[in-house]
């Protein structure tokens, strides 16, 4: 047996000789070869993709904050559909348009029957409001409290413009319409079918995490649909029961109070105060007897509120801190305005329930 190596042919030992004689390629002044400082230009590389992330999402954040009210009223339109399911077996896009048809029959009965009503209301009630501004303050000169004449016109100024912010909203000022309509349509587009837009939310990851993201997201959908469902159910009760009972005494502007009431009720921690003190103001302008009735009704309300409707709602929902709503509050209204103030809420939850999911897939990992 022959143990000698075979020769090599000519081809490869003049291949082997030209990378031979090849002179080597030096690095250039861009090039990194300290693998410890090429693995620290990576990590400044992802920083400063976050960074630039976090300044796009800053440039695009009013229009990122109107899709969320898009997602938010998809939400709401999905759940009346999912709650209409159980009694009519039909396709989806059938009960997500029996919920639009609703909707849309019930503002076209509110501006028939109270819309003309509710206008003239909202176009006194600022004056209404300003006059017992006014007649508080010389109540509170006549008894020892000393107020600078500036400071009580720009307080009462200040009163007056926050009013007529609200009863603009009630009233459907033309201003935020555009704003109003593309939530809408982008609401009614996620309803009818919300699978495409998951899907392809979870494309843009790696493969390895698109079933966790998926499932999350249908976790965030849930405790969102029951979070506006237990809101609604909290404005309309609310709504009701003050229109009711300042109906029964004859407090002026009953209507509009429990609008205004039910619209703020959907801002926990801060509608509540607002509601009660407008209404406050108004029962006053009919004397002591009317005054103090409202403040009873107001305590009432709040006292059911409170007690029976936010606890049950909470035990089905995400259940969120009241201080920690009333701080993403602060900080949504301050930057966004009304649209963000009215958002708060449901974004809290569902960052919320994103964290709280991250934190179970990391501890399963882990064991």
């Amino acid at each position: 047996m022959d143990d000698t190596a075979p020769e090599p042919l000519a081809s490869e030992t003049q291949a082997s000789a030209e990378i031979q004689a090849a002179p080597r390629r030096r690095a250039g002044p861009t090039d990194i070869t300290d693998p410890a400082l090429r693995e620290e230009a990576k990590k400044a590389l992802v920083w400063a993709v976050v960074v630039g992330l976090v300044a796009l999402a800053v440039l695009l954040a009013q229009a990122l904050l109107v899709i969320f009210g898009g997602l938010v009223f998809g939400a709401l339109i999905d759940g009346g559909a999912r709650l209409l399911g159980r009694a009519l077996p039909i396709g989806r896009i059938w009960r997500v348009a029996i919920v639009l048809l609703a909707a849309v029959g019930f503002g076209i009965w509110l501006v028939e029957f109270a819309g003309s009503q509710i206008a003239d209301q909202a176009s006194e009630l600022p004056a209404m409001v300003g006059s017992q501004a006014m007649k508080g303050m010389h109540w509170a000169q006549r008894h020892g409290l000393r107020l600078d004449a500036k400071f009580t016109q720009n307080l009462v100024e200040g009163a007056l413009a926050r009013v007529t912010e609200v009863t603009a909203v009630v009233g459907g000022v033309l201003g935020g319409m555009t704003t109003l309509f593309l939530i809408l349509v982008l609401g009614i587009y996620f309803a009818i079918d919300p699978a495409p837009y998951r899907r392809g939310l979870a494309w843009m990851l790696p493969r390895e995490n698109r079933d966790d993201f998926e499932h999350t997201l249908l976790v965030m959908g849930k405790a969102l649909r029951r979070l506006l469902m237990g809101r609604l159910i909290g404005m309309m009760v609310e709504g009701l029961m003050i229109y009711v009972a300042l109906a029964i005494y004859g407090v002026p502007m009953a209507a509009l109070l429990g609008m205004i009431a039910a619209l703020l009720a959907f801002l926990p921690n801060i509608g509540a105060p607002i509601s009660g003190l407008l209404m406050v103001l108004v029962g006053f302008s009919g004397g002591t007897s009317m005054g103090l009735y409202c403040i009873g009704v107001f305590a009432v309300v709040m006292g059911v509120d409170g007690n029976i409707i936010v606890p049950l709602v909470a035990k089905r929902t995400a259940d969120l801190a009241p201080a920690l709503v009333l701080a993403m509050q602060l900080v949504m209204g301050l930057l966004f305005g009304i649209l963000g103030l009215a958002l708060a809420d449901p974004l809290l939850a569902m960052l919320k329930v994103l964290l709280e999911r991250r934190s179970d897939l990391t501890e399963a990992r882990e064991a």
